[in-house]
């Protein structure tokens, strides 16, 4: 028999059936969200170097569309284009957990290949897949990786959290390529296979690659899924082979393990709202943003500046000394609110090479204690709480100090949906006017709002809708 981990996932992906309204809407929210975060990505040369088929020229046909873009590529390229874009800000949902993901890069996967599918069924005369499809998957997949991501600390092995992207889209694309249980099984143990390091999200080693690794996970979960409704053999004892398994390679010997997956997850998401960083400092510069008012004209004033987080900030954000890239400036507290409390605001392109020379910015680092708060660390841990708390106060040379400023839940949290979604709305509408004429943004608009016929439309007449 193959591995209990492997056999819960097939019968989820296989037989659970999305009933619910509220995952589908999050999940309708989730899609514009990440196609915003495309959108923006698109202004960025240091993404879009990365774009396009691997041979300059290649007709793919019924291929799949890149948002955004004039590629039509096969669905594994596709898959790395579009997942590529969205995840290369930092700027797309979050869950945090004992490993915290990113559930929304697994767009690139679903909805390239989705779209192929699309193109072909109606090429030979069968009935289009809807974008209702297209939500139901996003919704297992969020699933897979944020439950995964509760149950194993992947990076405290030094594993990056894209294997977590893997195991979903393995599973979740085997499926929608009409594949059965036992091949979304034999798919999912590929994946198993290729974990990789986490090495380029800590400390010096930051890296651009953080923005393309999601990608290339989520690409080879489309040439494993492939495989497997091909006919490829799985391999059952992946995870528990006494010797040369997974938990006894990667792990030291515990136990991968799963849980009762439902839709919890996609109802659950975290978005990025205000600015693009990663999550435990969302709730921080939320707290610099209202302080910039009191600040701005005292910044020579300033004699320290108390932060007080959990202890994943402190492990994963916490830096000082040189910044060498954009990459590992968002991966920086200090940098990221020295920024916001300078300019009230926080940008993709605040972390470029001329807004980072101002010398402002590593003098108000250099006045920064971060410290562990115990309490903001509990309710961080605690999956009753899912809190991200975060707070900051400045004080100044003559003995005056600002208010501290506690941000419990960022803006994105779903206990601040009404807040969050008009919001989250205008972003998209601010992202679809960076690269569409006027009608164009309408039309996407007016679509992508109208959850009922956003539903009922056919993937590829609205993949189309997305071509500049």
């Amino acid at each position: 028999m193959p591995d209990g981990v492997l056999v819960d996932i097939a019968n989820y992906v296989a037989n659970y059936s999305v009933t619910g309204t509220l995952a589908r809407e999050t999940a309708r929210y989730c899609l514009i969200d990440s196609l915003g975060c495309a959108f923006e990505a698109l202004d960025h040369p240091d993404c879009t170097k990365l774009l396009g088929p691997a041979v300059p020229g290649t007709i793919v046909p019924h291929g799949a569309r890149v948002p955004g873009t004039q590629f039509q590529l096969d669905p594994m390229t596709a898959a790395f284009n579009i997942g590529c874009l969205v995840r290369w800000l930092d700027f797309n949902d979050t869950w945090v957990a004992a490993q915290t993901t990113h559930p929304s890069d697994d767009v690139g996967a679903i909805l390239a290949v989705a779209d192929h599918l699309s193109r072909a069924r109606v090429a030979s005369g069968k009935p289009p897949l809807m974008m209702e499809t297209v939500l139901d998957c996003m919704i297992k997949a969020h699933e897979l990786q944020g439950v995964l991501g509760m149950e194993n600390a992947l990076s405290s092995h030094g594993i990056d959290h894209a294997l977590l992207l893997k195991i979903a889209c393995s599973a979740v694309v085997t499926h929608l390529l009409g594949g059965s249980r036992d091949e979304i099984i034999n798919a999912v143990s590929l994946a198993f296979f290729e974990p990789s390091l986490c090495l380029h999200r800590y400390g010096s080693n930051t890296g651009p690659r953080k923005g393309w690794a999601a990608a290339e996970a989520s690409s080879q979960a489309v040439r494993f899924a492939s495989m497997a409704v091909k006919g490829e053999s799985g391999y059952p004892e992946i995870l528990t082979h006494g010797k040369w398994g997974f938990n006894k390679t990667f792990l030291g010997g515990k136990a991968f393990s799963g849980a009762p997956y439902g839709s919890t997850v996609m109802e659950n998401v975290l978005f990025k709202i205000l600015c693009p960083v990663v999550i435990h400092a969302q709730s921080a510069i939320e707290g610099a943003l209202r302080l910039h008012p009191q600040v701005t004209g005292r910044i020579d004033m300033i004699e320290r500046i108390q932060l007080l987080s959990h202890q994943r900030t402190l492990r994963t954000i916490d830096k000082i000394g040189p910044l060498r890239n954009a990459a590992d400036r968002d991966h920086c507290l200090q940098y990221a609110v020295a920024v916001a409390m300078l300019h009230g605001r926080l940008a993709a392109e605040d972390y470029e090479d001329d807004i980072a020379s101002d010398p402002r910015i590593d003098r108000l680092r250099g006045l920064m204690t971060l410290e562990e708060n115990e309490e903001y660390t509990k309710a961080y841990l605690d999956p009753k709480q899912r809190k991200n708390p975060n707070s900051i106060q400045v004080f100044f040379k003559d003995g005056t100090s600002t208010d501290q400023i506690k941000v419990e839940h960022p803006v994105g949290h779903p206990l601040r949906r009404s807040e969050g979604i008009p919001l989250l709305i205008q972003k998209f509408e601010k992202n679809l006017a960076r690269r569409f004429p006027r009608k164009q943004q309408r039309s996407i608009s007016q679509r992508c709002l109208d959850h009922d016929a956003l539903l009922k439309t056919p993937v590829h007449e609205f993949t189309d809708m997305l071509v500049i």
